[in-house]
């Protein structure tokens, strides 16, 4: 037996049109996925804004050139161990290199690596993306509003 529950939802027609050229725009192939889609992304923004721990990415792009760009950058990613679960490094170009760490922890903690990193002489720019709530999170941030 599926776990799927089925369920109406009341919406202008206007606004359900546009969303409807939105998805498929983004290649959905129904509304159903894209609505799934909206519900996670807005239960992992709960889980950051409430102090559980989550999986999110950073994507930086800076400048080769600023050495102590580059040594600053690992010393932060030893600093943060525990939350810089993997990293990539490429060349983009002959003046830019592109960083993606896969980081895990309290969006709080995760918010402050990278500003510490956005703020560095060089760096052209810096995203942070939240990305899944892990295990326990909505259970822990249900127990942060009760106490």
């Amino acid at each position: 037996m599926s776990d799927l529950v089925r369920f109406g939802v009341a919406m202008d027609r206007a606004l359900l049109a546009e969303f409807d050229r939105r998805i498929a725009a983004q290649g959905y192939e129904n509304r159903s996925e894209a609505l799934r889609d909206l519900i996670r992304a807005d239960l992992t923004r709960a889980a950051w804004d409430e102090g559980a721990e989550v999986a999110a990415t950073l994507t930086v792009v800076y400048t080769p050139e600023v050495r102590e760009l580059v040594q600053r950058i690992s010393a932060l990613e030893e600093q943060h161990a525990g939350a810089v679960v993997s990293s990539l490094l490429v060349r983009i170009d002959e003046g830019r290199l592109l960083q993606v760490m896969a980081l895990k922890g309290r969006g709080a903690a995760l918010a402050d690596l990278a500003g510490q990193i956005a703020g560095a002489k060089g760096v052209l720019s810096c995203a942070l993306t939240p990305a899944a709530a892990l295990p326990g999170a909505a259970a822990e941030g249900a127990r942060r509003h009760k106490g």
